[in-house]
């Protein structure tokens, strides 16, 4: 794909950084001399390469160069600390682990022996290191392994093979309708498949690759304003809200920003929408294992299917829905656990073969934990997390359906609703708040919003404010968030909730 563009439109612009930018012609050129530089330090075809370094130009180059020869780009973490890093070392038995001066202290401090360790920019042997490679590329050979963001338990690596990036650029550019003259903007880190996916649209299109590197939101609305970006994908709103609420918004020019593609619940997508009229902001369904996105909604979709939903199932793959009770396909608007395959599911969880095997089935569906409906006529809602459901009394409980009630709220601006321990019912709704700039609300006022408009038992039982989360790259730990609550109950001696009405204090 690279090649290609190479070949064709050698002076256009390829990936651009806030603080730097090259060419496909020059991006070519430098990813085959990243491949000799590894080849040169001893790195073969099938070896994992860790890259620890700053989302920038040179961070593609060596992704590429990687995959050139043959090898398999490990993208570690860059919020990870030394208990994560260690474990990835030694997890995916890297045999080098490329950093930089910014990710030295955490190097040294995690005391890395499992592998060569060569800092980019400041050790020698890299640049002096060069040797010339054969092509080793295989279509269905391992060409990245993306750790997982480990919201949950310690991140496990997701393969995909050359094939399946391939598959995924292509589907993306297509039902994007990305062009030669478009510019595709991501804020999400290069070591996240949100990173790389918007890399592959713009490889398989030959849209410019824009990437704001570090996020900052006011260097974020920058280059969105100078590069004169027309897609762009933040997906998160811990993101995307801080572009919409920075100071500089309201005259900032993004008259040639056509489609935004986010995620949240409606209340948020519908204000997120009217803040940028101009572009159409549509939704995604997807995961490291789908190589990002899985499904995608359309500009063209009415505005609330693209406040509702997260689109449609990209071709090259395919989705289920099964029943939790029945273990069948539901039907149209009914709750099931999503199953998906197709070209750009992952291979296999790295060193792992028995829990791939509890998750890819025989049939090679992958059974994924998310929980989805779908609607007449193929367009799918996330619901929530098979392990993100809350067990109230015996009652099953979404936290995702709480999150959406309380995010309806104007005075809120983020929330996540764990299960907190409880004597009672086992455990009970716990809601994590962040509040808008400069609104106020007590946890009484937020506990009243929600009594006798859902049902008692989906009542948050505490409520936290908060100005900062526990993040892995892109997502809130909720662990963390559950562990915090747990302890300060057990600090407090509190075993059982107080009871819920619309009295209570």
């Amino acid at each position: 794909m690279l090649d290609r563009l190479a070949a064709q439109r050698p002076g256009a612009d390829g990936p651009v950084f806030p603080d730097d930018r090259c060419t496909w012609g020059e991006l070519a050129e430098r990813s085959a001399r990243q491949a000799r530089r590894l080849r040169g330090l001893g790195v073969e075809a099938g070896d994992c390469v860790g890259i620890l370094i700053p989302g920038n130009v040179e961070h593609v180059e060596i992704l590429l160069g990687a995959m050139r020869l043959g090898a398999v780009p490990v993208p570690i973490n860059a919020r990870y600390k030394a208990t994560e890093l260690d474990y990835v070392v030694n997890h995916s038995k890297m045999v080098l682990l490329l950093g930089s001066a910014v990710s030295r202290p955490l190097i040294e401090e995690t005391g890395v022996t499992a592998c060569r360790v060569v800092l980019v920019g400041e050790d020698e042997d890299w640049e002096r290191a060069e040797a010339p490679f054969e092509d080793f590329v295989d279509s269905e050979g391992s060409a990245v392994i993306l750790y997982t963001s480990g919201t949950t338990s310690s991140p496990k690596g997701a393969v995909h093979t050359h094939a399946s990036l391939v598959a995924e650029g292509t589907n993306l550019a297509e039902r994007l309708g990305l062009g030669a003259e478009d510019r595709f903007w991501s804020p999400l880190p290069m070591f996240h498949s949100g990173g790389i996916v918007t890399m592959l649209g713009s490889l398989a299109s030959g849209a410019a690759f824009c990437h704001v590197g570090t996020f900052e939101a006011g260097v974020a609305l920058d280059q969105l304003e100078r590069e004169r970006c027309t897609h762009a994908f933040p997906a998160f709103e811990t993101i995307w809200l801080g572009v919409l609420d920075h100071p500089r918004f309201p005259e900032a020019d993004l008259s040639t920003l056509r489609v935004v593609i986010n995620v949240g619940v409606r209340e948020r997508m519908k204000s997120k929408q009217e803040r940028l009229p101009t572009a159409a902001q549509i939704s995604c369904f997807g995961s490291t294992e789908s190589c990002g996105f899985m499904c995608l909604g359309l500009p063209s979709d009415p505005l609330e299917a693209r406040l509702t939903t997260s689109g449609r199932i990209l071709p090259h793959m395919e989705l289920r829905v099964l029943s939790l009770e029945t273990g069948e396909d539901t039907a149209p608007g009914e709750i099931g656990e999503a199953i998906f395959r197709g070209q750009s599911r992952f291979s296999h969880y790295h060193r792992d073969p028995e829990y791939t095997a509890q998750v890819i089935d025989a049939a090679g569906w992958f059974h994924t934990g998310d929980l989805i409906r779908r609607d007449e006529e193929g367009r799918v809602s996330f619901v929530g997390r098979l392990k993100d459901m809350l067990k109230v009394g015996g009652e099953n409980v979404a936290a995702a359906e709480i999150e959406n009630f309380i995010a309806a709220h104007p005075a809120v601006k983020i929330v996540q609703v764990v299960g907190a321990p409880d004597a009672r019912y086992a455990e009970v709704p716990a809601a994590f708040v962040e509040l808008q700039r400069g609104a106020s609300v007590t946890e009484r006022e937020l506990l009243d919003f929600c009594l006798g408009k859902i049902a008692t038992f989906k009542v948050p039982r505490y409520v936290r404010f908060v100005e900062e989360w526990p993040m892995s790259g892109t997502k809130v730990q909720k662990f963390r968030l559950r562990e915090r609550i747990a302890g300060e109950l057990e600090a407090a001696g509190i075993t059982e909730a107080p009871k819920m009405s619309a009295t209570s204090t």
